[in-house]
């Protein structure tokens, strides 16, 4: 497990509509996410980036991967009534796997937001993250500001780049760090 395991419970937190007003998730993806994509979710916590994905993908998919049983069973809840259920797939993790080995290579994008500091090894992360993409496939990095600084930062965008994954842009995301990676091709 990571040295800041978000706890569970701040997942309500997390998923608040009052989140919204500061950060509409909506926004942050409509550059990134169409209709058919299959995106991978690490460290959902209860949604609030997942169902807004899920309705943005129409006949595509997310995989939506967390460490912690509870975190999972509430976005599952939440998928549910909002009617997303068919559209949204959970997986638990383990501390040091996404456990998505078997769908290498299939995932369109990657949505990595306050999460990979969170991770035992940043290395590890971005390893198996670039294993799961397509070739030319995207993964949006944004590090909350308050938490992660630039040196981390960019020791994290080296291992992303040691995994295969070049850096596109900047996006310019309030309070947060941030950075659009592509996989090369083969």
């Amino acid at each position: 497990m990571g040295e800041h395991v978000c706890p569970w419970w701040v997942g309500y937190l997390l998923a608040s509509p009052i989140r919204r007003w500061m950060q509409n998730p909506d926004e942050l993806i409509a550059p990134y996410i169409t209709p058919g994509m299959m995106v991978l979710e690490p460290g959902p916590g209860m949604g609030f980036f997942t169902l807004p994905l899920a309705r943005r993908v129409g006949s595509g998919r997310v995989v939506a991967v967390d460490i912690q049983p509870r975190m999972l069973q509430s976005l599952r809840r939440r998928a549910e009534k909002a009617g997303l259920e068919q559209r949204i797939e959970t997986r638990l993790a383990q501390s040091d796997s996404l456990g998505i080995d078997d769908l290498n290579g299939k995932f369109d994008f990657v949505l990595a937001v306050a999460v990979v500091h969170e991770m035992p090894s940043s290395e590890v992360f971005f390893n198996q993250a670039a294993a799961a993409l397509r070739p030319g496939g995207g993964l949006l990095l944004a590090e909350p500001s308050g938490h992660v600084k630039p040196p981390k930062f960019t020791e994290e965008l080296e291992f992303a780049r040691h995994a295969g994954l070049e850096e596109k842009d900047r996006p310019s995301l309030k309070r947060f760090l941030a950075a659009c990676l592509e996989k090369r091709a083969v």
